[in-house]
């Protein structure tokens, strides 16, 4: 998710103008990490695109392969851009599927998640802080306060208000290892 937009005096104020991108500001290059099951094309960018801006080549080939179109998703994944019912499944899928050691993003905000102990000793506990370190723990958690985080946590309050439910604890991912350092250090 880009939680990008508002402006200082935007109407409604600056948690009001949330989410408005379709494609991951400047699109970037890369996005590539070798995988036999979901190559990389020759100059296809893997930037975040739609609502959840899914991003990297594997997220690509597996919401692809969950649909029945891998190859296509892969090769163009850019379609994601202009294809609002395409774009919506792929912010469903992300945010219903779960990808080990990572929970989903709604068994995390339902409750149904249980951390294991290894999760409460990474200082991963159930709440809104969570779903931020699936999306983008590898790059806004773990390392203290992280305007990225305090953005996405004023987004997250302003829906919460507007349906006038709580906030719920632990909203921030300060403090917790990202789910990706424990791979890092399986693999050396």
């Amino acid at each position: 998710m880009i939680c990008v937009g508002g402006w200082d005096g935007a109407p409604g104020g600056r948690y009001a103008w949330g989410y408005c991108f379709n494609e991951e500001v400047g699109c970037p290059a890369g996005y590539c990490e070798y995988n036999p099951n979901y190559p990389c094309y020759p100059g296809v960018n893997y930037c975040g695109r739609g609502p959840m801006q899914l991003s990297w080549n594997y997220n690509y080939g597996q919401f692809g392969e969950s649909i029945g179109q891998k190859e296509e998703l892969l090769q163009h994944p850019e379609v994601l851009k202009t294809n609002v019912t395409l774009s919506f499944m792929s912010a469903f899928w992300f945010w219903m599927t779960a990808q080990p050691p990572k929970p989903s993003c709604h068994s995390v905000i339902t409750g149904e998640w249980i951390p294991s102990a290894n999760d409460v000793a990474a200082g991963r506990l159930p709440g809104y802080g969570v779903t931020t370190n699936i999306i983008n723990g590898g790059l806004e958690c773990g390392h203290g306060p992280d305007s990225r985080v305090e953005s996405r946590i004023k987004f997250y309050e302003r829906y919460c208000d507007i349906l006038g439910v709580s906030y719920g604890p632990d909203l921030d991912c300060y403090n917790q290892r990202p789910f990706s350092w424990g791979l890092l250090v399986e693999s050396i």
